[in-house]
């Protein structure tokens, strides 16, 4: 970034505090100077200042005619570490976790936002549980049960030898072997409870600096679903604002003993619930009697997983640190004790026993299909409700954008663990194809895994449709748009290349603005041809290749096609998630363009998935929120700009939201290829949709956002003038700077899209006026702070 903008004339010292967007940037190209310095934070998360400007509040002479510069640079929390490139494998958490802050802004429907709350937080438990299903679909049921009660599958697979069924050792009943390979999704388990606890302790433990508790209610509620016309109801701090919201500790806490319970009861119930279905026919019967009261106790640990999943949401309202030690201890060790149980009384000497067909309990995959997409549907019932009281035209499909998303995390589960379900059975297999006509050594996966496959290639050719009419329509737009670019630059000498790119880059920028609608067609197609495969399966019992009969016609050849391609196109994703993680672990540069997706994916706290990446902005949103109120309170008078790019913009205004009043007067906030209504206001209308960021306008000093039409992420935040104020956007930057060459600028400009903001003189100018609009603030004695600063 270029040095800070000169001229502050009001009086008192002026600090610049810059805040980098997605994919990172280096402290020494934010401040211009190659020397600089770490005045605070660490190898994560830091502040950092010219050498020149470490003790610029000692010597306020040097600093006049122009502001301290500081950057806060956040990258390493979310691209730094290699091994985070491996998050990837659990993006459908992330996906689930976003549709709970989808929920559309509401007044009075405290009960409906509650329900919203709790579909999204089962849905994400449907997810976990499917995780663990499909491990132990793998491991239990194609190599234990299947392969290795196969002689011809463990004479091919040879370190399966031992637990042949063949051999007759120890091993060799299904009861044990299916014990021995329960440890697999169990130890699945374990790693992502460790992964959770491990970002827990470091992400959801920073607490901010503000705030009291204000009350001791239960779940707390946005101040969007409360009635404000209401005189009986309490004045409330937007939802950003509550000194509660970026410290989530005793949800994830709690929500992280539940997922892991129902981990480890998914395993237990794959053992337990073969081996009790093998002793309800035969003569013991003490283990029909264990086998029982296994099930029982399944069951009852299945009831206390869904009431700690339901009974209670966010405590936004207060810095809520306690912890529920009955949950997050008691649960999870319980259900590691079942389990153990479980593995102990299937591997209990049955001598009669033998593994044939498929693992019993099959249905479990459809089960949890029907039960996804019932939530999906209940979710947008209750969002419809929520975004009926109040309408805007610009949320994201009508307010249905959460259960649209919640329904891409569902199909990306179902992608990902059938992926390799699929491709595990295929190499088990030999030269034949799972489910058909017997040819090969195992029976295969459960059948529904085979039709979720073969809808890929039809939802596919689904979707050429709306993207050849993008297509059309951008090429389209972009020749409508020649004139209107020669006319902006008044042109008179025209460049017909020159204005079919600049033409060409407004058009494609504008396709962020249709997104939300391609976003919904795949979740529909997705919810429709999913429930088509459930159905599918259902009646059929057949994989679709023998449930359209073997006649050699049409719709029989269609249907092998469809699964054969399917199943190579579902295992094919998930070989491409692996090996995007395995270059990003050794390729630094593909490794921080991973971490973009993590940069907008996981700003949001965990509030309905434990075992999603952490949010960032749990540390980066306080980081910046000491580092305002520290300075404002050391240096009474100065007036402070906080000057956020792209993804940066959006943590400005989240800290800004955490700032006192007081401190919040004596700030300016400073946006340019802001995201703030584009995506998240469009997106997550409850918390950045127009109510919130008119009240943000009129919460700070001022504010200025700057954009360009050719920027395809950020935009105007459409807060007008309200004739005290002025209009907080500024007139879209011209980009390029020039069309085509002349004597100042002999070589072409670049179109710069995106990206530096600064290199245009307007920008300094914007900046140099939303100093000077800054008032002195009134001396006060200076208070004490924690925490290291500079002044």
């Amino acid at each position: 970034m270029s040095s800070a903008s000169p001229v502050p004339q009001n009086g008192g010292p002026a600090l610049e505090l810059l805040v980098h967007g997605v994919g990172g940037a280096t402290p020494q190209d934010m401040l211009g100077d190659p020397r600089t310095l770490r005045i605070s934070g660490d190898e994560k998360a830091a502040v950092f200042r010219r050498t020149d400007d470490e003790k610029a509040e000692s010597h306020p002479e040097k600093y006049q005619d122009r502001p301290i510069p500081e950057a806060y640079c956040w990258s390493n929390l979310t691209s730094g570490n290699s091994a985070r490139a491996l998050w990837l494998l659990l993006l459908p958490f992330m996906v689930a976790n976003l549709a709970h802050w989808m929920r559309p802004r509401a007044k009075g429907r405290t009960r409906t936002t509650r329900l919203y709350g709790v579909l999204v937080r089962l849905i994400a438990l449907s997810l976990t549980v499917l995780l663990t299903a499909a491990a132990c679909e793998v491991a239990l049921d194609l190599l234990a049960w299947q392969c290795a009660g196969s002689p011809e599958c463990t004479e091919d697979s040879s370190w399966l030898g031992f637990m042949s069924s063949a051999n007759g050792g120890w091993w060799s009943q299904p009861g044990r072997r299916l014990a021995l390979a329960s440890l697999v999704p169990a130890a699945l388990v374990g790693l992502l409870w460790y992964l959770s606890n491990r970002t827990w302790s470091a992400y959801e433990s920073q607490r901010p600096p503000t705030g009291e508790d204000i009350s001791e209610g239960e779940e707390d509620i946005d101040e969007s679903s409360v009635d404000t016309t209401d005189p009986q109801q309490p004045v409330l701090r937007p939802a950003l604002g509550r000194p509660g919201f970026w410290y989530g500790r005793r949800l994830v806490a709690r929500l992280r003993a539940a997922h892991t319970a129902a981990g480890f009861l998914t395993v237990a119930a794959a053992v337990a619930g073969a081996a009790a279905r093998h002793d309800r026919g035969g003569d013991d019967t003490l283990l029909e009697v264990c086998g029982w009261l296994l099930e029982a106790a399944l069951v009852v640990g299945l009831l206390a997983v869904l009431w700690v999943v339901v009974r209670r949401g966010r405590s936004e309202r207060r810095i809520d640190a306690r912890i529920d030690r009955a949950a997050v201890r008691a649960l999870p060790g319980a259900a590691l004790a079942v389990l153990a149980l479980s593995l102990l009384y299937a591997a209990w000497s049955r001598p009669g026993w033998a593994s044939t067909a498929t693992l019993p309990g099959d249905v479990t995959f459809r089960v949890i299909a029907l039960a996804q997409g019932a939530l999906v549907v209940a979710l947008a019932v209750a969002a419809w409700v929520l975004h009926r009281q109040v309408h805007h035209a610009r949320t994201a499909l009508g307010g249905l954008g959460g259960p649209a998303v919640a329904m891409l995390a569902c199909a990306l589960g179902g992608v990902m663990t059938g992926g390799v379900a699929q491709r595990v059975a295929d190499w088990l297999d030999g030269p034949g194809t799972p489910g058909m006509n017997g040819e090969g050594f195992i029976p295969g996966p459960p059948v529904l895994l085979s039709w979720q496959a073969s809808v890929i290639p039809v939802l596919l050719i689904v979707l050429l449709v709306p993207v050849l009419v993008l297509v059309v329509r951008t090429w389209l737009t972009a020749r409508g748009l020649a004139s209107t670019v020669e006319t902006d630059y008044a042109v008179t000498r025209s460049d017909a290349v020159r204005t079919r790119r600049i033409a060409g880059t407004r058009a494609r920028a504008a396709l962020t603005d249709v997104a939300p609608w391609i976003v919904g067609l795949v979740a529909g197609a997705t919810l429709l041809l999913g429930a088509g495969a459930v159905v599918g399966a259902w009646v059929s019992g057949e994989v679709p290749g023998k449930a359209f009969g073997d006649d050699g016609g049409f719709v029989e050849s269609a249907a092998e096609t469809a699964q054969s391609m399917g199943s190579w196109l579902i295992g094919f994703g998930f070989i491409l998630f692996v090996t995007w993680g395995r270059r990003a672990y050794r390729d630094a540069s593909t490794r921080r363009t991973i971490g973009v997706l993590w940069d907008v994916g996981t700003f949001w706290p965990r509030a309905a998935h434990p075992f999603a990446p952490p949010c960032y902005a749990e540390r980066a949103v306080p980081d910046l929120t000491w580092r305002m109120c520290t300075w404002t309170a050391r240096n009474n008078g100065g007036r402070l700009v906080i000057s956020g790019h792209s993804q940066g913009s959006v943590l400005a205004a989240a800290a800004v939201w955490q700032l006192p009043a007081a401190t919040r007067r004596r700030v300016a906030l400073l946006t340019y290829g802001s995201p703030l209504e584009r995506l998240y206001g469009r997106w997550f209308p409850a918390y950045f949709g127009p109510v919130a960021l008119a009240e943000l306008s009129g919460q700070v000093h001022t504010w200025r956002n700057l954009w360009r039409i050719t920027d395809p992420i950020g935009g105007p935040v459409l807060v007008p003038a309200d004739g005290t104020r002025p209009g907080v956007d500024c007139e879209a930057f011209k980009d390029p700077l020039v069309y085509g060459r002349s004597e100042k600028h002999p070589l072409p400009e670049p179109i710069l899209g995106h990206s530096e903001y600064q290199a245009d003189p307007a920008f300094e100018t914007e900046r140099r006026v939303l100093l000077d609009r800054i008032g002195p603030a009134v001396p006060r004695q200076a208070q004490g702070s924690s925490g290291r600063s500079s002044g």
